[in-house]
């Protein structure tokens, strides 16, 4: 009874760098990931005092773009906080296995994208809580996971393929003779 093939020499060294080299290039792309996110969210806009509101309805931040603002301003809103969610998308699921699938990418997002519309609506001068930012980026985060997250994710962590049972002979499993 012959057993699964062997690997090829050197081949489990080299699959083994490059997984450590993925892992290592999504957590430094999470680090920067992070800081771009910080400087973007969580720098103080001293002019913007009595002009921002929290908004906590969803939807409403969404309709005052589309009704009251420019088609630039409006795209710049909506756009950027998709945008901002891409690489969550595509990077979580390369650093944490267990947050490989879809549910798995939306609960974590969103909870990191409400921990920051939280700080920095309470702690941020010039800056408000709004849930339709959260939304928008856990909305980016679902895409980067659909177009490259997924494939990413399952390319680092294989899933091991189990063995196949063997085979059972005359003697096991089956009755012969019922006498």
């Amino acid at each position: 009874m012959a057993g699964p093939p062997a690997e090829a020499p050197g081949r489990s060294w080299r699959a083994a760098l490059l997984r450590a080299l993925a892992l290592l290039t999504a957590f430094v792309g999470m680090v920067a990931f992070a800081v771009v996110l910080a400087r973007l969210t969580l720098v103080s806009v001293p002019g913007a005092v009595g002009q921002v509101h929290s908004n906590v309805r969803p939807g409403d931040s969404l309709r005052h773009y589309l009704l009251h603002a420019t088609t630039v301003d409006a795209a710049r809103q909506v756009g950027g906080n998709i945008l901002l969610g891409l690489p969550f998308g595509v990077l979580l699921p390369v650093l944490v296995p267990k947050a490989r699938g879809l549910f798995g990418v939306l609960v974590r997002t969103a909870g990191v994208m409400l921990l920051v519309e939280l700080v920095q609506g309470a702690l941020i001068t010039g800056r408000a809580f709004d849930i339709d930012d959260v939304i928008l980026n856990t909305t980016g985060a679902l895409l980067g996971y659909l177009l490259l997250g997924r494939r990413a994710g399952r390319a680092v962590h294989r899933r091991p393929v189990p063995a196949p049972a063997p085979a059972a002979g005359p003697s096991e499993g089956t009755a012969t003779d019922p006498a």
